[in-house]
């Protein structure tokens, strides 16, 4: 049976989803879902101050990077005793999590049975799908992972085919961050689109960029999402005072109109595991509400007013 340490939230999810949750030994800071894996010894702390504004946040992050530094740090000294035989982890963002430099760097002291380093880089919802399959390999359960892909492609075809013909489709801007702006890329635009929405930022399987707030009020989007990369509902709605407060912003069509959303990006949208499904029932639920209950109204989402 496998020791895992899962450094990043995503895969905790995977391997718990997979029916593995026993045999995980240690997680990242991040880790908190499902609830019972905060009881798990914490292998990882950030650099980044989480109380800190959305600009200090990005200028800390952007002076670690020209400074060649990693934004967090691997407990070298507990991931040796936890003894863990699988380290599941991703390079898919420096930003996001532990990177392999960082697992490589705690596990250099190593001279014998060393764990096997498992890293994920998902770009798109099949990536995603395909990971699962890859956790499942590599933790010894093939048939799960396929089984589990199967059966979240089951859901995702469950909303696509109810939103496929519905017309018009909302021209939609997702918002992964607020001070700079930054657009949704990665899975965000397909999720959109299997939404019923037609996505404005961003280009599937590219990594998100950056906005400017001139280009965002001249589509004038008839939806804005914001999904702030690791903040909750509550820290999402603080951190909305500068876009609020941008020339012409009470101008657009989605303020005017009611059709600003605030979304729990740290629960959902940001995370490459299975609750990407949860996050596209959010958005059908945001974009087409007589079609689909607000099943997670309060605790996905909430509108802006």
């Amino acid at each position: 049976m496998e020791r895992i340490a899962s450094l990043l939230p995503s895969t905790t999810e995977i391997v718990c989803a997979l029916g593995l949750g026993p045999q995980l030994v240690g997680r990242s800071h991040e880790c908190d879902f499902p609830p019972e894996v905060e009881a798990l010894p914490v292998l990882t702390e950030s650099k980044l101050d989480p109380r800190a504004a959305s600009h200090q946040i990005d200028d800390r992050v952007k002076q670690l990077v020209r400074e060649g530094l990693s934004i967090y740090r691997v407990d070298a000294e507990r991931l040796r005793a936890l003894a863990p035989s699988v380290v599941l982890t991703q390079e898919q963002c420096d930003v996001c999590a532990a990177s392999p430099k960082d697992v490589e760097a705690a596990l250099a002291d190593w001279t014998g049975g060393r764990p096997r380093v498992v890293s994920l880089a998902p770009c798109t919802l099949a990536d995603v799908w395909g990971d699962l399959v890859t956790v499942a390999t590599a933790l010894g359960v093939p048939e799960r992972g396929e089984t589990l892909a199967e059966r979240l492609a089951s859901r995702i075809t469950d909303v696509s085919e109810r939103t496929l013909r519905i017309r018009p489709r909302p021209r939609v801007a997702a918002i992964e961050w607020t001070e700079p702006l930054m657009a949704a890329g990665n899975w965000m635009p397909e999720l959109i689109a299997l939404a019923g929405g037609s996505n404005l930022f961003g280009e599937t399987g590219i990594h998100s960029p950056w906005l400017e707030w001139e280009a965002l009020r001249a589509a004038d989007p008839d939806v804005i999402a914001v999904l702030p990369c690791g903040f909750d509902l509550a820290r999402t709605r603080r951190e909305m005072a500068p876009l609020a407060a941008k020339p012409g912003w009470g101008e657009l069509r989605a303020v005017r109109a009611g059709k600003v959303f605030l979304t729990d990006g740290n629960q959902y949208f940001n995370r490459p595991g299975p609750r990407l499904v949860e996050s596209l029932e959010i958005l059908a639920e945001i974009l087409h509400p007589t079609e689909f209950p607000a099943k997670h109204l309060g605790t996905g989402w909430e509108p802006y007013a």
